[in-house]
């Protein structure tokens, strides 16, 4: 496979080999090289193109759909566990919730379990937008996938799990 970099190097990432041992550090720091920044960057990018197929019709932003697409793989979750499954900022997770309760699109219990713990559902409405919203974003990821062979999107899943479970040990 080949990747270009920002430098517009191709590389064949086939032929690099290492020998088993991680590069040299870096000592300067180029954003446009910068993997934090570049995953970053084309995550915003990506949550703001799904976003626009959402915003304007349902009137929700891209913290409030995150909320209604955990909620809506995930029955009876507190505020705190959505925020842990998005890596949102638990004030952003906070207003969001604020805003999805008060236009009615998820509704707060207390948790059967324990009394003082308050768990989150879809309603009737946010489930409709749950509904709606997921073809739309299935439709994006097809589309932003299609380009890339079967191989270089198992490829792209196995290197962002396998960067996921380093970050998690690394905390």
């Amino acid at each position: 496979m080949q990747v270009w970099f920002s430098s517009m190097t191709k590389i064949d990432t086939n032929s690099v080999n290492t020998g088993g041992k991680s590069p040299a550090p870096k000592t300067q720091l180029s954003l446009a090289d910068f993997l934090p920044y570049r995953l970053s960057v084309l995550s915003n990018r990506v949550s703001h193109a799904i976003a626009e197929q959402y915003e304007k019709r349902f009137q929700i932003t891209v913290a409030e759909w995150r909320i209604l697409a955990v909620l809506g793989e995930e029955k009876g979750l507190s505020a705190s566990d959505v925020a842990a499954r998005t890596a949102m900022d638990k004030v952003a997770v906070s207003r969001a919730v604020s805003k999805l309760l008060g236009a009615g699109r998820i509704a707060r219990k207390f948790s059967k379990e324990d009394k003082r713990r308050s768990v989150l559902t879809l309603s009737a409405t946010g489930t409709d937008i749950y509904n709606e919203v997921v073809p739309l974003a299935l439709a994006y990821e097809a589309k932003l996938l299609a380009p890339l062979s079967q191989e270089e999107q198992a490829l792209l899943n196995g290197l962002l799990l396998k960067l996921q479970d380093i970050q998690l040990h690394t905390e």
